[in-house]
């Protein structure tokens, strides 16, 4: 059994670890407000895109616009959004997890953290091509405004032709004790997904008489229906990786109260038995003198 020394130096050190993940815990909740209420706001501005999208589609349906025709794939960028920091649970383990099993030779990489650039610079890569084409950074206050140079970036390539379609791979935040991994297909956009999940006969939001002409709008809509993709993802990211931070810390500060309570009990019993042995020695000792 370990001394009392070295029982108390341990619960000391359990003890200040617990004050910091609480401290962190707290951090983290503040900052999953903040950021959920940012990835909630944008959820209804999103599906009113849709909704005009899926109002414009129709009336524009011989227009061949190259975000609405998919092409044959030879080149797929693949947008990974994951966290600047660790201790958020296995949220990044998960994402990650579900890249590598969709891993293949024709895929070129964007990431968005320093968690996602790490992981995808020890993907396999028996072709030795590059298999980051560019790393963004990622912060707790970036803007829509920011987050369109990583969008931009992505069409980009794509109106040249360097890659085919694009992916999107995230956190998908649902609440506060449950994050998802999400990986959807971004471009070419869909026209039966421009509205996934509305109903067929809805009436649409917007009249049927635009100005200027539907291919016009669609022209400026569907970039910019992209780039609010995007952002609405990173966004669903940090909302994630905070939750996940704070439930993370949440656990291990219970985790190391509990570990501080058994370290007290195991020093409590090695201090008895210390007291006890003493006691023994003396006892014997009394009797040797008798």
């Amino acid at each position: 059994m370990a001394s009392t020394r070295e029982i108390r130096r341990r619960i000391r050190s359990v003890k200040n670890t617990a004050q910091i993940t609480k401290a962190m815990q707290m951090v983290a909740a503040s900052k999953m407000r903040r950021a959920q209420l940012r990835a909630l706001e944008g959820r209804p501005y999103h599906k009113l895109l849709e909704e005009i999208a899926q109002s414009l589609v129709p009336q524009a349906n011989q227009l061949r616009h190259p975000l609405l025709n998919p092409r044959p794939v030879r080149r797929r960028a693949v947008l990974v959004i994951a966290t600047d920091k660790g201790l958020c649970g296995s949220l990044n383990t998960n994402l990650f997890r579900e890249i590598f099993h969709r891993h293949a030779p024709d895929r070129v990489y964007v990431s968005v953290g320093r968690k996602a650039r790490s992981f995808l610079a020890n993907l396999p890569n028996p072709t030795g091509a590059t298999l980051l084409a560019a790393d963004f950074e990622l912060r707790d206050n970036l803007t829509f405004r920011e987050s369109k140079r990583i969008s931009r970036f992505l069409l980009d390539k794509f109106a040249s032709g360097e890659i085919d379609a694009i992916e999107i791979a995230h956190s998908h935040f649902v609440n506060a004790l449950v994050q998802t991994t999400e990986i959807r297909p971004l471009v070419p956009l869909a026209r039966e997904s421009l509205s996934q999940g509305q109903p067929a006969a809805a009436a649409p939001a917007v009249p049927d008489n635009f100005e200027p002409s539907p291919e016009e709008l669609l022209d400026a809509l569907l970039p910019f229906f992209v780039d609010w993709n995007i952002y609405l993802a990173i966004l669903d990211s940090l909302a994630s990786e905070h939750s996940a931070r704070m439930i993370a810390m949440k656990n291990a500060t219970e985790n190391a109260k509990q570990l501080v309570g058994d370290l007290t009990l195991e020093y409590n019993r090695a201090r008895q038995e210390g007291i006890t042995r003493e006691l023994l020695e003396i006892a014997t000792a009394q009797i040797a003198l008798e």
